[in-house]
C-alpha cells in the first residue's frame, strides 16, 4: 500500500528529528557515562535518510543512471571475467572486498580521542564523502568497461598523469598490506591458541577447494562443502584451547618476527598458486563468518545496550595519546578511513564489481549501500572499543613491562593494575594482554565481553575472544593474499613499460619476479614495524592512513574531470568539497608526520635516536636506535613521495578542469560507444 504524501513527510521527519536527538544526547555527555544504544539509533537513522534522499539525488541528477543502456557484464559477458550477477550477490562481493580489517581497526585506534570524534567522522564522511567516491568510480568505470582507476586517469587526464597513478597506487598497497600483516602479527604473536586456529584455516581451505573443482558439483555438492568449511572452521577455534600444555604448543608459541617470515611466505604462495586452490575458498569461507559475526555483534549491542566508558572527549585530543601520536585534527581523519572514506574502495569499485553489474541502477544498491553498511560496521567497532575499561584499553595499547604500562596509564587517568591485566589475560586465555597493538585485540576483547554478557557468563570469554580474533584475522589474510596477487598484476603493468616479457602475466618469470618484489616491498615494512619498540602501528598506521586518503584524493580527481567532461560542472562540487578536505587533512598529517617534534615526526625521533647513539650505549641498545633512525628516514621518503606523487597528479587533473571551463580545450569523453540493452538482448536471441 501506497502511504500518502504527507505521512511520509511525517515519518521521515520524525526519522531525522530521532538521530539528530540521538547525536545531540552522545554530543553533550560530560562526565557522565552514556548508552551505546543512542549512536546505534544516529548510525540507523543516518543509514535511512542518507540512502533514501541522498543517494537517489546522486543517481539521478550527478550521475543521470541510464536504466536502458548495456552495462559490460551485459556487452561483454564471457562468463568468466564479465559475468551478469544478481545485485544482492554483489552486493555481498563488494561488501566483503571493501570492508576489510579497516573498519575494525580503524575505529578502535581512534576511541583514544574519545568516541565523539570518530562517530561523527563516519556520520559524515560515510555519506558525504565514501558513498560519493564508491558510487562516482564504480560509475565511471561501469561507462569505460570496467577499466581500472589507474587506466581511466590515464585516458582522462593525461599518461603523465596515469603513470603517477599507477606508482601511486602500487606504493599505496604496499603500505596497506604491511599494515594489515603487521595487525595479524601483533594478534598471534605468542598466542597458540589464536595461530593454531588460523593455521588450521589453511588446510580446510585447500580441502575446500579441491572438493569444489573435483567433485560431482551441483548445488548439494556446494552445501556439503560450505558446511564442512563452517564446521571444520568453529572446530578449529574450539579445538585451539587444548593446544596449551601439550607438545605443540611450542611450535604455536611464535615471536612475531617468525609469524612475520611465515606471512610473508603466505602471500607469496597465495600470488602464484592456482586461484581455485586456496584463494577464492578462503573468500567464500570469510563471506559466511563476516556477515554472520557483523550481525551477532550489532544484535549483541541492541539486546546489552553497553554504556560507553570512555568518555565523549579525552585530553589526548591535543596529540599527547599513547596510542595514535598526534592531534585529533587531522590524524581522526586518517585513522578512520575504511568507515568514512576510503582511497582502497576506488580499486574494488574499479576492479571486479562494475564486471558484473547487470544494470546501472544497481550502482545505488551495490556503491552507496555497501559503504553505508561499512558505516554501521565501524560505529559497532567503536563502541566495542568505548565500552571497555579505559585502562584496559589503554594497556592493551601500549608497549612496555607490565608494571610499567599499568603506572603510566593510572598516570593518564585511567586507573588500571597488573593483577587486573593479569585477570583480563587469563580470561582470554592468553599469556598477557599488555601490548597488543594494531587494535584487532582490542576489539576482540570488547566483543568476546559483550557476547559473554548476552549468554550472562564469563566462563566462556576466551572462547568468544579466539574466536574474534579467528574472525579478523581471517579477513585480514584474505585481503592478503588477494590484494598481493593484485599488486603483482600492478608491477607488471610498471614492468611491462620497460620489458615486455616481464609484463606478461602469462610468464612464469614475469609473474614470479613481480610477486618476489611486491611482498619483499611491504615484508620490509612489515618485519620493521614488527621490531618497532613503540608497536610499529604507531608508525605505520599514520602512514597507511595518509596513503590511503591520498588514493582517495587522486579518485576524487577523476570524478571531478569525468563531471566536467559530461557537462555537468554545476555538480562538481560534490567530488570537489571532500578532494579539498581531504587534500587539507592528508597534506597537514604527512607534513606533520615528517617535521612535527616527536612522538610525531619522523625526523624528530631519527634525531634523538642519533642523539642516543652519539652519547654511546649496549650493543643491543646502539642496534636499536640505528634500526629506529633508519625506519624513520625511510618514513620520511615514504611519507614525501605519497604527496609529491598526488600533487602531481590533481596539478595534471586542474589544468585539465581550467582548459576545459575556459573552453580552450575540448577534451574527449573517454565512454565505451552508447549501447541499448535491447539490442544487446534482441542479438543474443537472434544468435540463439
Amino acid at each position: 500500500m501506497k502511504l500518502p504524501l504527507w505521512l511520509k513527510i511525517v515519518v521521515w521527519s520524525l526519522v531525522v528529528a530521532l538521530g539528530v536527538g540521538s547525536v545531540a544526547v552522545l554530543a553533550w555527555s560530560r562526565g557522565e557515562q552514556v548508552s551505546a544504544l543512542w549512536m546505534v539509533v544516529a548510525a540507523l537513522c543516518v543509514f535511512a535518510v542518507s540512502y533514501r534522499f541522498h543517494s537517489a539525488w546522486l543517481m539521478a541528477k550527478v550521475l543521470t543512471l541510464d536504466e536502458l543502456r548495456a552495462t559490460p557484464a551485459v556487452v561483454h559477458e564471457d562468463g568468466k571475467d564479465f559475468v551478469k550477477t544478481n545485485k544482492w550477490v554483489v552486493f555481498g562481493h563488494h561488501f566483503a572486498a571493501i570492508a576489510g580489517p579497516g573498519p575494525l581497526v580503524g575505529p578502535v585506534l581512534a576511541a583514544q580521542f574519545g568516541f565523539l570524534p570518530g562517530m561523527l567522522w563516519m556520520l559524515v564522511g560515510a555519506t558525504l564523502g565514501g558513498a560519493v567516491h564508491d558510487c562516482v568510480i564504480m560509475f565511471c568505470s561501469v561507462r569505460r568497461r570496467g577499466k581500472s582507476l589507474a587506466q581511466m586517469v590515464r585516458e582522462e587526464v593525461g599518461s603523465f598523469a596515469g603513470i603517477a597513478a599507477l606508482v601511486s597506487i602500487i606504493a599505496i598497497m604496499i603500505i596497506l598490506l604491511a599494515v594489515l600483516a603487521l595487525v595479524v602479527v601483533n594478534a598471534l604473536a605468542e598466542s597458540p591458541w589464536g595461530l593454531f586456529t588460523i593455521a588450521a584455516t589453511m588446510p580446510i581451505a585447500i580441502i575446500m577447494g579441491c572438493w569444489m573443482r573435483y567433485g560431482k558439483g551441483g548445488a548439494a555438492s556446494l552445501v556439503a562443502v560450505s558446511v564442512f568449511g563452517v564446521v571444520a572452521l568453529l572446530t578449529a577455534v574450539w579445538g585451539g584451547q587444548f593446544v596449551h600444555g601439550t607438545a605443540w604448543e611450542k611450535w604455536f608459541m611464535l615471536r612475531g618476527t617468525t609469524i612475520a617470515w611465515w606471512i610473508m611466505g603466505y602471500g607469496l604462495l597465495a600470488s602464484i598458486l592456482p586461484v581455485w586452490l586456496l584463494l577464492a575458498p578462503r573468500d567464500y569461507l570469510s563471506t559466511f563468518m563476516k556477515i554472520g559475526t557483523v550481525i551477532a555483534l550489532g544484535l549483541a549491542i541492541v539486546v546489552i545496550g553497553p554504556m560507553l566508558k570512555m568518555p565523549a572527549l579525552t585530553k589526548f585530543i591535543d596529540g599527547t595519546g599513547p596510542v595514535v601520536a598526534g592531534p585529533w585534527f587531522p590524524f581522526v581523519f586518517i585513522t578512520i578511513a575504511c568507515a568514512a572514506v576510503s582511497g582502497f574502495h576506488a580499486l574494488i569499485s574499479s576492479g571486479t564489481t562494475p564486471k558484473l553489474l547487470t544494470r546501472e541502477s544497481h550502482i545505488r544498491v551495490v556503491g552507496y549501500g555497501a559503504m553505508v553498511t561499512e558505516m554501521v560496521v565501524g560505529i559497532m567497532a567503536l563502541i566495542a572499543a568505548c565500552a571497555m575499561e579505559p585502562g584496559e584499553y589503554f594497556a592493551i595499547n601500549m608497549k612496555g613491562e607490565a608494571a610499567v604500562v599499568t603506572a603510566k596509564v593510572t598516570a593518564l587517568g585511567f586507573p588500571v593494575t597488573e593483577a587486573q591485566m593479569a585477570t583480563l589475560a587469563a580470561d582470554m586465555g592468553e599469556k598477557t594482554m599488555i601490548g597488543r597493538t594494531g587494535g584487532a585485540p582490542t576489539f576482540a576483547v570488547g566483543m568476546a565481553q559483550m557476547f559473554a554478557s548476552v549468554v550472562g557468563s564469563k566462563g566462556a570469554l576466551a572462547l568468544w575472544y579466539h574466536f574474534a580474533i579467528m574472525f579478523e584475522a581471517l579477513f585480514i589474510l584474505t585481503t592478503i593474499d588477494a590484494g598481493t596477487r593484485v599488486g603483482r598484476f600492478l608491477v607488471q603493468d610498471l614492468l611491462g613499460l620497460f620489458s615486455k616479457k616481464l609484463g606478461d602475466t602469462k610468464s612464469f618469470a614475469g609473474n614470479t619476479l613481480a610477486t618476489a618484489l611486491f611482498v619483499g616491498a611491504w615484508g620490509w615494512f612489515l618485519y620493521q614495524g614488527v621490531i618497532d619498540p613503540l608497536g610499529g602501528i604507531n608508525s605505520l598506521w599514520p602512514i597507511f592512513g595518509v596513503a590511503n586518503q591520498l588514493l582517495a584524493v587522486i579518485a576524487f580527481t577523476l570524478g571531478t574531470t569525468v563531471l566536467i567532461k559530461m557537462g555537468r560542472a554545476r555538480y562538481a562540487w560534490v567530488t570537489l568539497a571532500p578532494l579539498a578536505w581531504l587534500m587539507a587533512v592528508t597534506m597537514t598529517a604527512g607534513w606533520m608526520k615528517i617535521f612535527s617534534p616527536a612522538p610525531v615526526g619522523f625526523l624528530a625521533i631519527a634525531r634523538a635516536a642519533e642523539s642516543k647513539i652519539a652519547g654511546g650505549g649496549t650493543a643491543a641498545e646502539l642496534k636499536l636506535w640505528n634500526a629506529q633512525v633508519f625506519n624513520n628516514y625511510v618514513d620520511v621518503a615514504v611519507t614525501g613521495t605519497f604527496m609529491v606523487l598526488v600533487l602531481i597528479v590533481v596539478a595534471a587533473s586542474a589544468r585539465v578542469w581550467w582548459q576545459l571551463l575556459a573552453g580552450k580545450t575540448v577534451a574527449p569523453l573517454r565512454e565505451d560507444p552508447y549501447v541499448p540493452l535491447g539490442e544487446v538482448t534482441a542479438e543474443k536471441a537472434t544468435v540463439a
